[in-house]
């Protein structure tokens, strides 16, 4: 990581931590490597990027339902997916500090030093190592009692394809999505919150004809490509990347990454897998109910073949931060997507000691955040509150003045432009729901 790249990521943690976005987990007992706690903000912002999501891939498509799967399942699924023979990383190991990495994490890709001890590389040979955290179900820890927690989404939409079928009616093609927290006991190499072992994942399983795999395919590449721009982000520095075989997940006959130019290096944002029949199939022979989809014209009977966009919740956020940071003159700005940023709209009194003054802009803001997540911010001079909104992406700063009380209007500044205009007090829901709705 180049020193600018570097200095832009300690700026992103510096304000994360210090704005309410992002906290190092556990940090009052010294903190737990990779464990991350989204504070008021990042949770805001992070609803509203699963929320924006969940409303353009489910609710604005008749072809795809939600679910909310169980995080333990029965252990079984996990044999039918083949996670617990294949999902694994190779894992090697410093023989002098016995630290353990990746194999291919990239300074020990490159035969550098070790980046723990920092002595001469001399690493064990690469060892597979599963990546599923384990845990017992009931009071005794014995092997017949042994469950995990999932690894990925995908395998609950897959256990749950014959009841949704049955209770939604579908016909093909159709998708079930699901937002969900998953957990993989990896290595992990920091990078903020792009690696970690507890993350949430959306992701869709699209049901389809084996005919059609590549042109449904096909439609979740652009569709992955409008969400990349729905989030901000500079499609310049976005990348698709074909993975070859023999690098792929075991079940995969085809996938892209989407990956993103991070300041530590280009790196996987988002995948697109054909997964075939693979699941499905497994999970029929594992569990001896039939799985397949009957064709309601031709009564002919088969297993679907599934797309599978998987996009992560936390990467993006993080893509979007970076976007998002821009540095002008004095002040820092979180230039937000309006949908996304936590606060649209922050109301100020010009000062906080005028009762008129304060009772008039507590009134307007008790009316706007019954639509808008609203600020209420009354310390300081007015110049400083509006930077500590720039500084959080508030798109919108309303300041009551002595003039609203001669003709009830009021100065909205705009946070990337820093222009004002006066709007009358009944007008500004409608100024606002207007803007956002683009």
């Amino acid at each position: 990581m180049r020193d600018g790249e570097q200095n832009l990521m300690d700026k992103l943690v510096s304000l994360a931590k210090r704005r309410g976005f992002i906290y190092p987990g556990s940090e009052i007992y010294g903190g737990l490597a990779n464990s991350w706690d989204f504070g008021p903000l990042g949770v805001e912002l992070k609803n509203n990027v699963k929320q924006l999501w969940w409303q353009k891939f489910v609710h604005q498509r008749d072809d795809v339902v939600g679910i909310d799967s169980a995080l333990i399942m029965n252990p079984k699924v996990w044999e039918a997916s083949g996670h617990l023979e294949k999902f694994s990383d190779p894992l090697i190991e410093c023989k002098h500090c016995h630290s353990r990495f990746r194999a291919d994490y990239e300074p020990v890709k490159a035969g550098e030093n070790c980046p723990s001890c920092g002595k001469k590389a001399n690493y064990t040979a690469a060892k597979q190592f599963n990546l599923m955290f384990k845990t017992f179900i009931g009071p005794a820890e014995e092997a017949s009692n042994i469950a995990y927690f999932r690894p990925e989404t995908a395998q609950g939409m897959f256990v749950d394809f014959k009841n949704v079928l049955n209770t939604t009616r579908k016909t093909l093609p159709f998708g079930i999505a699901q937002i969900g927290k998953v957990f993989r006991n990896e290595v992990t190499p920091g990078n903020f919150i792009f690696r970690t072992r507890e993350f949430e994942q959306m992701e869709i399983e699209y049901f389809v004809e084996e005919k059609d795999w590549e042109k449904y395919f096909e439609h979740w590449r652009k569709e992955m490509i409008n969400w990349i721009k729905d989030l901000g982000v500079n499609s310049k520095k976005v990348h698709e990347v074909e993975i070859p075989e023999g690098e792929r997940a075991h079940y995969s006959k085809r996938t892209i990454d989407f990956e993103y130019e991070f300041p530590f290096g280009q790196k996987e944002l988002y995948g697109l897998a054909y997964r075939t029949d693979f699941d499905l199939k497994n999970h029929e022979q594992f569990s001896g109910q039939n799985l397949k989809y009957k064709d309601v014209k031709t009564n002919k009977e088969f297993w679907p073949h599934v797309i599978e966009p998987t996009f992560g919740v936390d990467r993006s956020v993080l893509v979007v931060l970076l976007e998002a940071y821009h540095e002008e003159k004095e002040r820092n700005i979180l230039k937000l997507p309006l949908k996304l940023a936590p606060y649209k709209i922050a109301v100020f009194p010009l000062v906080a000691n005028k009762e008129e003054l304060v009772k008039k802009a507590k009134d307007i803001y008790n009316s706007l955040k019954v639509n808008f997540m609203c600020d209420w911010d009354d310390r300081g001079n007015i110049g400083k509150r509006y930077y500590s909104q720039d500084e959080i992406g508030t798109p919108w700063c309303i300041t009551v003045d002595y003039q609203t009380l001669e003709d009830n209007t009021v100065t909205v500044r705009d946070r990337d432009t820093m222009k004002q205009e006066r709007i009358k007090v009944l007008e500004l829901s409608a100024y606002f729901a207007d803007r956002l709705k683009n």
